[in-house]
């Protein structure tokens, strides 16, 4: 039985009934482990306007779609915003100057993810675009393929949509990890597979995959095997070398860095060999009317000029991320975890999703809960509780339609996403509002509007900088993402 108390400065708490010894110990011990921030993050304050009237602090449970920039991170791009200069074929100091950064930003990238000393960093506009430039790199005989791409039904668009362009199979993922391990090896068995595409955590349900395992069985077969790190990379460090992966993508929106630049990590041979990823000035060597001399390195896969401001930042985060205690680091993240799901489950007509029945909560996931409300659509909850309680988080398919269909959600459900900048008020606002819900229904009215749930007749204001509308505009024509 639970109960949502709304304390009178509007601070949403959500308390099980029935505080016994062990409730209190485990009460006690998670809010010492996540009852404030383990880093600070820029904007971590802001106070969102509340349908009924009033403002309350925003709570960002939404880090998996994007997450907040370290304050660290944004007081060093104020450092280095004075100096941003174009790079590379500059005389110049400022040039100079932005040159030594980006290049260097390579060099703390390769060992924030372990990666050989022969890897190349290539930077990117993000995962989605390194995990295609990858799919220009497959190695070819005589024009053919060498291969095909083996990836599962669980992966996000990132890392599916690529491989379809090019020689590919695809494979059901089992009810279980173990399962899923023998059906990856059944089809590497068969032989042809060139490269194993997986992810490391699943953007949808937050369950990490045994990324060594597969690792090993890939090259036991003779194909190589790309990790779509995205999500993983925030939660939990990854070390390329130690697990044997060839290859590596991941995003610096999703590691608390602004201006979205991505990297691909990995092998030289495979990209060294394969189509420059964009036609363009740095990455030839010599450029005629009639023809080109491809440069090799990561400048064949970085034409026109680059994000020097995102490739520095994302450097910068991984420090940051890197120098965190690791124990501190996971126990903050569980604790508000196994607050948010414990929470969940005892609400009548709430359902907690995830792929595998083997799943181990307390290692084997990060910190993305995905869940769904009896009776109410998606976007209507997420509208309702960004509306009534001030708290972000993701509807939707989430660029996962393959696996929201095999996990019985076709219309979408809900993910609530966290990291180092939330605390476990967070995770009891949400489960405030999920039970004011159940209880009493929704305190506003609501209408579709270019294919969104909003509030009806919605007076709230935006800051004066920004279009005092509901951010409707320019929704994606998949609207359930």
């Amino acid at each position: 039985m639970t109960t949502a108390t709304v304390s009178p400065n509007a601070t949403a708490t959500f308390e099980a009934a029935g505080s016994g010894t062990a409730q209190a110990g485990t009460t006690f011990a998670r809010r010492a482990a996540a009852g404030r921030p383990l880093a600070a993050v820029t904007g971590a304050e802001i106070q969102a306007p509340l349908i009924h009237g009033g403002h309350i602090r925003y709570a960002n449970l939404d880090y998996g779609a994007s997450a907040p920039a370290l304050s660290v991170v944004s007081a060093y791009l104020n450092e280095i915003l004075p100096f941003y200069a174009s790079v590379h074929r500059g005389a110049g100091y400022a040039s100079q100057i932005s040159t030594s950064v980006y290049e260097n930003a390579r060099n703390i990238v390769r060992e924030f993810v372990g990666g050989r000393p022969d890897d190349s960093v290539i930077f990117t506009r993000n995962t989605t675009d390194s995990l295609n430039l990858l799919a220009g790199c497959l190695p070819e005989t005589d024009g053919r393929p060498d291969g095909d791409v083996l990836y599962l039904d669980i992966e996000h668009h990132a890392n599916l949509l690529p491989w379809q362009g090019v020689p590919h199979r695809s494979i059901v993922a089992a009810d279980t990890i173990a399962g899923t391990i023998d059906a990856v090896r059944a089809e590497l068995e068969q032989g042809g597979v060139s490269l194993l595409a997986v992810t490391g955590a699943s953007n949808v349900t937050g369950e990490i995959l045994p990324i060594r395992a597969l690792a090993a069985l890939a090259h036991e077969h003779g194909a190589r095997i790309v990790v779509d790190a995205a999500q993983l990379a925030p939660h939990r460090r990854v070390n390329i070398a130690a697990d044997d992966v060839d290859y590596l993508a991941f995003s610096g929106h999703k590691l608390y860095a602004p201006f979205g630049a991505g990297v691909l990590v990995g092998r030289t041979d495979w990209l060294d060999a394969g189509t420059p990823h964009l036609a363009g000035g740095g990455a030839v060597k010599e450029a005629r009317l009639d023809g080109v001399s491809w440069a090799t390195g990561p400048a064949r896969h970085e034409g026109g000029s680059p994000n020097v401001l995102g490739a520095a930042t994302l450097a910068r985060a991984t420090q940051v991320i890197a120098g965190l205690d690791q124990e501190q680091w996971h126990a903050h993240e569980s604790a508000i975890r196994s607050f948010l799901v414990e929470g969940l489950q005892q609400i009548d007509g709430v359902t907690v999703h995830q792929i595998f029945k083997d799943t181990n909560p307390d290692t084997d996931t990060i910190g993305v809960v995905n869940f769904s409300v009896e009776g109410y659509d998606a976007g209507l909850v997420a509208a309702y509780l960004s509306a009534e309680h001030g708290v972000g988080l993701r509807d939707g398919r989430f660029c996962a339609h393959p696996l929201l269909k095999r996990l019985g959600l076709p219309s979408g459900s809900l993910r609530a996403s966290f990291g180092v900048g939330s605390r476990l008020e967070d995770a009891e606002r949400l489960l405030a509002g999920i039970a004011a819900l159940r209880t009493n229904g929704l305190g506003w009215d609501y209408v579709v509007d270019a294919g969104r749930w909003v509030p009806a007749n919605d007076t709230r204001t935006y800051p004066h900088w920004a279009p005092n509308t509901p951010g409707t505009a320019g929704a994606a024509p998949c609207i359930d993402d």
